[in-house]
């Protein structure tokens, strides 16, 4: 399976803008900016992706781990913080919140450190990056 995404930026990093469009069109032409970024501007910025992305896809995987046991989950919330230092992503900070019976804290804890492990957006944020580069 791929998924793909476009950005496109015109102009300068500080008075530039760009848009974002996902292959679901979920976003399409979503602004995003220099002030969204690092600032208080309209729009999304690439950290802010990338926290929705490491949320929903540990979210997905904690459940499935948890329905490999007899428990039953009626909710499961999860905020993502990254944290963005000079330049650099040095941390996500997941916090969760389940509404969960039949699973003991001590199972839960373990599935959360297995999914945390285990979610492909935990393995991307320590992966080989590759890029092809066309200038036209």
């Amino acid at each position: 399976m791929k998924r793909n995404a476009t950005a496109v930026w015109n102009g300068s990093l500080k008075e530039g803008a760009g848009k974002l469009t996902t292959q679901s069109k979920t976003l399409e032409n979503t602004q995003y900016s220099f002030k969204s970024r690092f600032e208080e501007g309209v729009g999304t910025n690439p950290e802010e992706l990338v926290a929705a992305a490491h949320a929903g896809c540990f979210t997905m995987q904690l459940s499935a781990f948890i329905s490999e046991t007899s428990a039953a989950i009626e909710s499961i919330e999860t905020k993502c913080v990254i944290n963005l230092v000079e330049g650099t992503i040095v941390g996500s900070q997941l916090t969760v919140n389940a509404k969960i019976s039949g699973i003991s804290n001590e199972t839960f804890q373990e599935l959360v450190t297995k999914a945390e492990k285990n979610c492909p957006i935990s393995k991307l944020l320590n992966a080989e990056i590759t890029t092809t580069a066309t200038l036209v």
